[in-house]
């Protein structure tokens, strides 16, 4: 994965009703660990890391690049939006384009965050590289990004398997104004 090439960074933090998405601050550095070592957060993605790895491995101040957003409510971290070219991918259907991956903690589940989130960020990617398709991959067994992938616009190219289970790989085709 490499960032996602020309684009204006950062950008001013982006605003919805609930959420702001913005760059990582070194006051994130807690909820990152939290996210990375969380066993239900990486319960579809080949399951977390130990805590003590990432105390010493993390730097002071998360790493700054194109596309990596912290998700605040309320002038905390609650997740992670991450937009990358994916290159190298197992999957043609996925090589350069956009992809998008999300983490959240599992206090902040089912309140409609990913979503809203998500949305801001493909929004913002939408202006920043207009006519950019963009691949989301999950695992079927995956119910909640499922979901997730059809609300926001995804839809199945393929199925296929990967790291001992079910994947599913979307698309999102960009947004065209109408005439």
């Amino acid at each position: 994965m490499e960032d996602l090439g020309p684009v204006a960074w950062p950008p001013a933090p982006i605003r919805t009703e609930r959420l702001v998405l913005r760059e990582p601050e070194s006051r994130d550095r807690t909820t990152f660990i939290e996210l990375l070592a969380s066993p239900e957060v990486h319960t579809y993605l080949g399951g977390p890391r130990p805590r003590d790895e990432l105390e010493r491995e993390l730097p002071g101040a998360p790493e700054r690049w194109p596309g990596s957003f912290v998700v605040d409510l309320d002038g905390s971290m609650i997740g992670q939006i991450l937009l990358r070219r994916a290159t190298g991918h197992r999957r043609p259907a996925a090589a350069g384009k956009a992809d998008l991956g999300y983490l959240f903690l599992p206090r902040v589940w089912g309140f409609g965050y990913a979503y809203e989130a998500c949305a801001a960020a493909l929004g913002w990617l939408a202006d920043a590289l207009p006519g950019e398709p963009v691949v989301l991959t999950t695992q079927t067994a995956n119910v909640g990004s499922m979901r997730l992938a059809a609300k926001l616009g995804f839809t199945e190219v393929e199925r296929f398997e990967a790291w001992g289970a079910e994947q599913w790989l979307g698309m999102r085709s960009p947004v065209t104004p109408s005439s």
